[in-house]
């Protein structure tokens, strides 16, 4: 490097630390110390590296950089300052009401594929971008991650180390930002970069470490890493926090606040410059991402009557909508026998990813996936979804569009007991901001629902029953998301189920024919959102409720009805899961929990008069 280039590396890495600061100012919060530390780190990159077209944000063969520290977003859009796609008078709305530059970031924001903020969700996320990029997309971008030093404490993050390792993902290299501080105090292993080194070495990743304030030695590591083949790259940087102003500069106590005079330290950085734009290399390939050829959409059938478990309808549907939809692609926890996604991995292996026992990061490849363009569906036991609980929570926060399939779901599982249960999914899954949560009750609705999740937005839960149940719909039947099924009418009280429960709401109300009592049955498949007005309708025409869920009581099914209802009440009896299950058979767990036939009869004669 000559020293013209040396000079103007120094002087951006100066002016992203200046315009950091002044962010921060100008809200009156943030992170800047954590901004200050990685400055030369970035103006290298941003100079030297990163290809990206500036002006065609959405190019699939740009270059991406995912802030996994996604506190340090005065330095991210400082640097979008620098490439001319934010201005300075943008820049100083950092975290005001209205401004897309909020306090970590988000896809609102040009260049940034997902919210990040959460620590150790970013890099998660750009393993799968890079594994989209390798064997979905066939482009030679590069992924670049910015992660923190206090985040490799993170489980997730050593998910992703080793499945980076694992892959082989010579187009991913993470920046560790080893500044010693996090933000109580010092970090696990402070300024050790040979404790990092070894630790990623062991996951089978080139590692390189520097001063990363030196523009000479992060050029060189940025180089070398993008040469770098058949393993990934992690640069660990030592860097210190708060860097060029003494009253901060790796000191405790200093992290997530606006310096306290930031005229003097702007003073000691040497005040605000004329701003320098750098000229963006573009991206070498032009050319498009690949993709898949489709077809129409051949869902199974199933005969009426059959005994049909909704997984492997599930499992059967999937592989029909991959063949129709080229865009369709499975992520698995080893599960893939038990959920039945290996239906799928076999008839479309190259669309197929097995991720092992980590769901976090299953989770977030499938938020990298779907950001550059693809449908993802992941699945695994329900019970183990919560797993990945944040990350579900993060793709929200993303605007991502994921499809997620719990299996296993309840006490009907039978004698693998509690730890295997998913019996918090659904509570879980509808407090999730804009969710879609669907639990079908026979096969053809399980088609149904299946391919109709792609054409959804936002997250969308399907949740599956182990064993097999008998076929009650048609296999042209549609099942519009918020609607529900009348299965039966009757005038003294309404039942409604969903899932395995509408058998037994059917059986139930067989008995109740013989008492003399007529009911109505309702299959809630949609969950949320539960908006029918034939629910309400029939609800109030009866006067009496009750609901039946193999689910714990608070959040699930019961909850649901009683929000449809909140502006026609009626009485409601809640039937689920109340106490904690042991090992049974599937008849004796359903009786235990009290959500059996003879329970649902029990419950509906307890409310007549």
């Amino acid at each position: 490097m000559d020293e013209l280039d040396y000079r103007f590396l120094c002087e951006l890495a100066s002016q992203l630390r200046v315009d950091s600061v002044r962010a921060a100012a100008a809200a009156g919060s943030g992170h800047p110390t954590s901004s200050m530390s990685a400055a030369e780190l970035m103006a290298v990159l941003l100079a030297r590296q990163l290809r990206v077209n500036v002006e065609n944000p959405a190019d699939p063969a740009n270059d991406h950089l995912v802030f996994s520290k996604g506190h340090a977003s005065p330095l991210l859009y400082a640097m979008l300052k620098a490439m001319g796609v934010v201005s300075d008078e943008e820049l100083l709305t950092f975290r005001r009401r209205g401004s897309r530059l909020e306090g970590h970031p988000t896809p609102d924001v040009p260049f940034v594929d997902v919210a990040t903020g959460s620590l150790g969700f970013g890099l998660p996320v750009g393993v799968g971008l890079a594994l989209t990029a390798r064997r979905l997309d066939r482009l030679p971008n590069h992924v670049w991650v910015l992660c923190g030093d206090s985040e490799l404490a993170e489980g997730s993050m050593w998910e992703a180390f080793e499945h980076a390792g694992h892959e082989g993902l010579n187009n991913l290299t993470v920046i560790v930002d080893v500044n010693r501080l996090g933000q109580r105090g010092p970090t696990r292993h402070g300024w050790d970069l040979g404790a990092y080194a070894a630790r990623l070495g062991a996951f089978g990743w080139h590692t390189i470490e520097i001063d990363g304030h030196d523009p000479g030695q992060i050029d060189y590591a940025l180089a070398d890493a993008r040469a770098t083949r058949r393993r990934p790259t992690a640069i660990i940087a030592r860097t210190c926090k708060g860097r060029g102003v003494s009253a901060v500069e790796d000191r405790e106590g200093k992290h997530g606040k606006p310096l306290a005079d930031a005229e003097q330290a702007l003073g000691e950085l040497g005040g605000p410059r004329s701003p320098l734009t750098v000229p963006m290399t573009p991206p070498a390939s032009q050319g498009a991402p690949y993709r898949y050829a489709g077809g129409p959409l051949v869902l199974p059938k199933y005969e009426l009557g059959d005994e049909v478990a909704t997984r492997t309808a599930f499992g059967e549907a999937l592989a029909a909508l991959g063949t129709a939809r080229g865009d369709v692609v499975a992520l698995d926890g080893e599960v893939a026998d038990s959920t039945k996604l290996e239906t799928f991995a076999k008839a479309h292996p190259e669309r197929f990813f097995e991720f092992y026992i980590a769901e976090q990061q299953m989770v977030a490849a499938a938020t990298g996936m779907q950001a550059r363009g693809w449908t993802p569906y992941v699945a695994t036991f329900a019970a183990f979804l919560t797993r990945a609980y944040d990350f579900v929570r993060m793709a929200a926060v993303s605007r991502a569009g994921l499809c997620l399939v719990g299996s296993h779901g309840g006490v009907s599982i039978g004698e693998d007991g509690p730890s295997q249960m998913g019996l918090e999914d659904l509570a879980a899954f509808r407090a999730v901001h804009g969710s879609t949560v669907l639990y079908p009750c026979d096969a053809n609705q399980t088609a149904r629902l299946v391919a109709d999740m792609a054409g959804l937005e936002g997250i969308r839960y399907l949740r599956t029953t182990r064993g097999e149940t008998p076929v009650i719909y048609g296999p042209d039947e549609e099942f519009p998301v918020g609607g529900c099924k009348v299965l039966r009418t009757g005038g003294q009280a309404t039942i409604v189920a969903a899932g395995v429960t509408v058998h037994e709401a059917l059986a139930a109300a067989d008995l109740l024919a013989g008492d003399g009592v007529s009911v109505t049955v309702i299959d809630a498949y949609s969950v949320k959102p539960l908006d029918s007005p034939e629910l309400v309708a029939m609800a109030t025409a009866t006067g009496r409720v009750v609901t039946v869920e193999d689910h714990w009581p608070e959040g699930g099914l019961g909850d649901a009805v009683l929000s449809a209802l909140a502006e026609n009440p009626v009485p409601v009896r809640k039937l689920a899961v109340a106490r904690m299950p042991g090992s049974a058979g599937f008849a004796d767990q359903l009786r235990d929990a009290g959500i059996d036939r003879t329970a649902i009869r029990d419950a509906v004669l307890a409310l007549l008069p």
